[in-house]
């Protein structure tokens, strides 16, 4: 049986411009040392065998491994690929994934637009991706994590993004992945207070934290690109949410112009920093 991450558990994303960092065996004994976990996302591990193949079994003997899913398109109108979702839920059981959370989001119509689009915030949109949430639950055999995530348009909001979020997690019955950094680029990009939106987010179902970095377009528009280093704005958003929600799995997610591993490192390092305090100051209330 899948054992689930520790609370205070720091990760960072698995991509494929990694796995030769990863292999090399001067960086080996210091990244088992600060990694608790990593994430990788399914469609791009499936079927894949060879060279890659054996090095994402490798990793899953050192690292317990986390997903983040691409294609479901929980949002959509086309029918979900239950043929794919048979293929995922094998290929979680075979890998021992403790979390698998997906975009709160849609990403296809006829065809995949590989990109993930925004979703009216009305109440006819809450009911039909919480449908699609239970039904993806159902095939897969476990509860789900959904991602609030960062958009740029807005095509239509009946309702505010916080409220949509709370209605779909409460309609669908599932988990939350907290995306720290989408709380910040959104609250510059569409004018709400992030600390607002972040205190508003139901505890008891967020099953982890996502961090990453972003690109300053300008003072009122953030990019989010996991292409650059952790902003200290988004570090203090962090220890907020520790604050207000508790300690979780926290993953650092990086997808371009990687840094060598030791600075990937170092970030990791300061999840968990940032989660010692966090322990240590719930610790030192509790005696008060």
């Amino acid at each position: 049986m899948t054992s689930p991450l520790a609370d205070a558990s720091a990760g960072l994303g698995l991509r494929r411009a990694l796995l030769d960092a990863f292999a090399a065996s001067s960086d080996a004994g210091i990244a088992d040392s600060i990694i608790d976990f990593l994430e990788c996302a399914p469609e791009n591990w499936i079927g894949v065998g060879g060279r890659l193949g054996d090095a994402l079994q490798s990793l899953g003997k050192r690292f317990p491994l986390t997903c983040h899913g691409l294609s479901l398109s929980l949002g959509g109108v086309e029918p979900l690929d239950e043929t794919f979702l048979e293929r995922v839920r094998l290929f979680l059981d075979a890998n021992n994934v403790s979390l698998y959370s997906e975009h709160l989001s849609y990403s296809a119509d006829d065809g995949h637009l590989y990109d993930l689009m925004p979703i009216p915030f009305t109440e006819e949109a809450v009911e039909h991706v919480a449908a699609r949430i239970r039904r993806v639950q159902d095939v897969l055999g476990r509860r789900i994590a959904v991602e609030n995530v960062s958009y740029y348009a807005a095509p239509y909001q009946a309702m505010a993004e916080v409220d949509f979020v709370i209605a779909v997690l409460d309609a669908a019955d599932c988990d939350l992945l907290l995306d720290v950094n989408n709380i910040y680029v959104n609250a510059i990009n569409h004018g709400y207070d992030a600390q607002d939106f972040l205190t508003r987010m139901p505890t008891q179902r967020i099953a982890g934290y996502h961090i990453a970095g972003h690109f300053d377009e300008a003072e009122d528009l953030k990019i989010d690109t996991h292409g650059a280093d952790v902003k200290q704005d988004v570090w203090a958003l962090l220890s907020a949410a520790y604050r207000l929600h508790g300690v979780r799995p926290t993953l650092l997610e990086r997808d371009f112009n990687f840094p060598p591993l030791p600075v990937l490192l170092g970030e990791v390092q300061q999840i968990r920093a940032l989660q010692q305090t966090a322990s240590a100051h719930t610790t030192a209330s509790a005696h008060d």
